[in-house]
């Protein structure tokens, strides 16, 4: 997908060079909006990469000091935890932020116990704020 979208920046980008350069006040106008999109995008695809990236290393530093919530959940026939399963375990992780929450520990187990139980929303803002406590702690 990441491809894909840098193609799509690059070909949207080469079209807005032509409608900029083409003088019509319409064209330039289409042109400025074929410059704008793909900045947009390109700042949503290093934004997620990155985010990808963190959560990853985060991910190791909790398995290297074997604090890494073990995946024992029942899974589905799709591969993902069975929802009561992870629901009964959701609040200890709740309740380990509630007692810490400047640990970003919690937060990133909190945000793995979100996933579990099928509430990426919540997920992935749980991992940014493990993340952005991690870069603040750096311990």
């Amino acid at each position: 997908m990441a491809f894909l979208l840098v193609l799509y920046l690059v070909l949207a980008g080469q079209r807005a060079v032509l409608f900029l350069t083409s003088g019509e006040p319409v064209a330039v106008a289409i042109g400025v909006a074929l410059t704008v999109l793909p900045l947009l995008g390109a700042w949503a695809l290093i934004r997620e990469l990155l985010f990808g990236v963190r959560s990853q290393q985060l991910a190791d530093r909790l398995n290297l000091e074997g604090q890494l919530p073990a995946a024992d959940l029942p899974l589905r026939p799709s591969g993902r935890p069975e929802r009561a399963a992870a629901d009964a375990q959701f609040p200890a992780f709740r309740e380990a932020v509630e007692q810490a929450p400047e640990d970003w520990r919690a937060w990133f187990r909190l945000g793995l116990a979100y996933d579990a139980s099928g509430d990426r929303r919540r997920a992935r803002q749980a991992v940014r704020q493990a993340i952005a406590l991690s870069r603040r702690s750096r311990t």
